[in-house]
């Protein structure tokens, strides 16, 4: 991940409408809207379609073994940034983003961490610079996702890790159930939903465990994608610099055939999977 610190100093947002007083920070606080940033990217991948200007935040509740990036688990760890600093970076690239058919992603971290800048940013990505927006969550925090927050996010990212809950407890740290709960709150939005599941040998591969996911991400009516992300060790290097031992240094990735045969588990629920 290329990281692109936020500037110490940067020019507000152009063309901000004159009813921005009315957006959900604003509405929130009575203050401008800032938040802690680990960085922001452009990206192109598993961060929602096309280009994105993904922002990553600082603080996550989970602890998730095979994390590439633990250095976003503390919010303290961050810069303090406002959505004018973010938003006038993501205003160089809007044109390039749009000709891409991207837009803008919040990811983190868990952004639902800071649900009142996460929102403010959704809200002024979509409003402002008429980006369609994506929201990258593991769905534990969804109670604190508003309603005005989910109208302004076009797409949800959503990391269904396990379906075992012993599994999910062992990779995560925390409980399944409030992720289950806020993907049926998507659903009965109708919201779009991206799922992602992070395949890691002995851990995740489980047959039974892959059907329930799928089983389960079938049920909902409003997944349009799923991302079986096979495990790499890409973030070890972190983990080693923060002193923090990385347990799954000796789990092998999957195969490529692995891989497959895992998505195919998803198509068979007639669900499109890669």
């Amino acid at each position: 991940m290329t990281t692109l610190l936020p500037p110490a100093s940067a020019p507000p947002a152009r063309g901000r409408p004159a009813c921005a007083a009315a957006t959900p920070a604003a509405a929130a606080t009575r203050r401008p809207a800032a938040g802690s940033v680990h960085s922001w990217d452009l990206s192109t991948g598993v961060d929602g379609p096309g280009t994105r200007f993904v922002t990553f935040l600082s603080g996550c509740p989970l602890t998730c073994l095979y994390c590439h990036n633990p250095d976003t688990w503390r919010m303290r760890n961050g810069k303090r940034t406002t959505a004018d600093e973010v938003l006038a970076e993501a205003g160089k690239y809007t044109r390039f983003i749009a000709a891409a058919g991207g837009g803008a992603t919040v990811s983190g971290g868990e952004p639902l961490l800071q649900p009142v800048f996460t929102g403010e940013l959704l809200h002024r990505f979509k409003h402002e610079l008429g980006l369609h927006t994506a929201l990258d969550t593991s769905g534990f925090l969804g109670v604190r996702a508003t309603d005005a927050l989910l109208r302004d996010t076009d797409l949800v990212l959503l990391d269904i890790k396990s379906w075992d809950r012993v599994t999910y407890r062992k990779v995560t740290g925390r409980p399944l159930e409030p992720t289950l709960v806020f993907a049926r709150r998507l659903a009965d939005l109708g919201k779009e939903v991206h799922v992602r599941f992070v395949l890691v040998p002995g851990l995740t591969d489980d047959p039974a465990n892959i059907e329930g996911v799928a089983a389960f991400a079938a049920s909902l009516g409003n997944v349009s994608r799923v991302d079986v992300l096979p495990f790499h060790k890409l973030g070890e290097a972190k983990w080693q610099a923060l002193g923090m031992p990385f347990t799954l240094h000796d789990t092998p990735c999957p195969t490529p055939e692995q891989t497959t045969l895992a998505r195919s588990v998803f198509t068979a629920h007639g669900l499109y999977a890669v």
